[in-house]
């Protein structure tokens, strides 16, 4: 297989690069089924979390789509002079795990910082957030805009603007096109119940003005998120 290898530093736009190469010059026409994502991994020299960001970065474009239980097939060779429609903005992203990453580290210490200085009124706005999750939830939806709505007033409660502007930032991305993507591939009921359940003890923590049960519930609610989109396609049904 022609791939060259990957430094583990490189972002997951220069793997999709390099597989979107391959697709175009026709050593995977469309219609065929890309090696899985663990040998690609192998043979690219990188994680499995960097290969799956690019694969969804491609499946975003319109170049491959990925069939949960089956595998990852090439849908055609994509615009060959000139990057697709989607391309700047999927470019533009951070990848999805490094997204994780990046949250876990800031909203980890908002948590533990809102339950040192979160006011009654504070703690209300997080309460209300956390129950138009289930809200929407009982609807049959996903509860993205209360979940997008506690997290912020988790930071508002830190009483640091440049917090509060730093988290918005994060939700931006959240909310793309590639995180959504991979995130459409894993959404079930049973995510979001336990997704639910980790809300709740993060809550619990800054009711009880704990910094060190926040700043671990956080923690650990980031992680199961991270675990989730973790587990191999195909293992899905």
């Amino acid at each position: 297989m022609p791939f060259q290898s990957i430094e583990p530093r490189r972002l997951y736009r220069q793997i999709a690069d390099q597989i979107r190469g391959l697709i175009r010059s026709g050593e995977f026409p469309a219609g065929a089924r890309l090696p899985p994502e663990r040998d690609l991994a192998k043979q690219l020299g990188v994680s499995r979390p960097s290969v799956r960001e690019a694969l969804i970065a491609l499946e975003v474009e319109g170049l491959v789509a990925v069939r949960i239980g089956s595998g990852i097939y090439v849908m055609g060779p994509g615009v060959k002079n000139g990057e697709s429609e989607l391309t700047g903005t999927v470019h533009a992203e951070a990848g999805p795990f490094e997204l994780l990453r990046a949250r876990y580290v800031i909203e980890s210490e908002c948590a533990a910082l809102a339950a040192k200085s979160v006011k009654k009124a504070q703690l209300a706005a997080i309460e209300d957030a956390l129950g138009q999750m289930q809200r929407e939830l009982d609807d049959d939806s996903q509860p993205l805009g209360g979940d997008r709505m506690f997290h912020l007033r988790i930071a508002e409660a830190t009483g640091n603007g440049a917090l509060v502007a730093v988290v918005k930032m994060l939700w931006e991305e959240r909310t793309g096109p590639l995180y959504k993507q991979l995130e459409d591939h894993y959404d079930s009921p049973a995510l979001w119940i336990s997704a639910m359940a980790e809300h709740r003890a993060v809550l619990k923590a800054i009711t009880a003005r704990d910094p060190a049960a926040a700043r671990s519930a956080m923690q650990r609610h980031l992680n199961q998120a991270y675990k989730r989109f973790s587990t191999g396609w195909d293992t899905l049904h």
